[in-house]
């Protein structure tokens, strides 16, 4: 198993498979792309595991986190989301939040991400917005 910094075409596909299949590839984009980290976890050189960071200031939000179906409930999203937050807890980074399918809050609470009062829908899904804010003490 390996992570490692990608490109945008790289982890699209993915993101398209695992998140939205019945829709075209733009729809998997967003505006901010260009300006993102992304973060591959390849199994035996197979990209299997995706997610975005952007950062802004002392906040970074991760978006597009998909796994591919048959690797999900095996540990490499858990192992990559895990990698992300090393990776913005070393760069002293505040808070760290994302919009989470309301059905998948569970699995961010793991990493100790709060449920916040914000929640919406997005093409019939229904999304909260998750955070994990540190206190200076915690670095």
């Amino acid at each position: 198993m390996t992570i490692k910094e990608v490109s945008i075409d790289q982890i699209l596909p993915i993101r398209q498979q695992v998140m939205w299949p019945d829709k075209p590839i733009d729809f998997v984009r967003v505006p901010e792309d260009e300006h993102g980290i992304h973060f591959g976890l390849f199994v035996e050189e197979n990209l299997i595991s995706v997610v975005s960071v952007f950062i802004r200031g002392q906040e970074a939000q991760f978006r597009k986190f998909a796994t591919l179906e048959q690797f999900q409930g095996k540990g490499y999203g858990s192992k990559l989301l895990q990698y992300i937050f090393d990776f913005l807890e070393e760069k002293n980074i505040s808070r760290i939040w994302c919009n989470a399918r309301i059905s998948k809050a569970g699995f961010y609470q793991k990493f100790r991400m709060k449920e916040t009062e914000i929640t919406f829908e997005k093409a019939g899904i229904d999304y909260v917005v998750m955070e994990r804010v540190y206190e200076s003490s915690d670095f």
